[in-house]
C-alpha cells in the first residue's frame, strides 16, 4: 500500500484520468473531492462490499432459477 500525506487543498493524481483532491479536514475526517470519468464507478468501500454481496446473490439466484428451469424441460 502506498502511503501518501496531503494537505488542505493539494491533490493526488491516478493515471491519467483520476485525481483525488483533499478539500477539507476536520477531526479524523478527511473530505476528498474526486475527478473522474463518469464510466468509472466510485463507492464507499461499505457500499462497494454490499453492491458486491448483491450480485453475489443474484447470481446464485439466477443459477438456481437456470437449474430448476432445466429440470422442469428435462422431466
Amino acid at each position: 500500500m502506498l502511503v501518501l500525506k496531503r494537505k488542505t487543498g493539494e491533490a493526488i493524481q491516478i493515471g491519467d484520468d483520476i485525481e483525488l483532491t483533499i478539500l477539507a479536514i476536520e477531526g479524523d475526517q478527511v473530505k476528498l473531492g474526486i475527478h473522474a470519468p463518469r464510466q468509472i464507478d466510485i463507492h464507499r468501500k461499505e457500499i462497494y462490499l454490499a453492491i458486491q454481496d448483491e450480485n453475489a446473490e443474484a447470481s446464485q439466484s439466477t443459477g438456481l432459477m437456470s437449474q430448476l428451469l432445466k429440470q422442469r424441460t428435462d422431466s
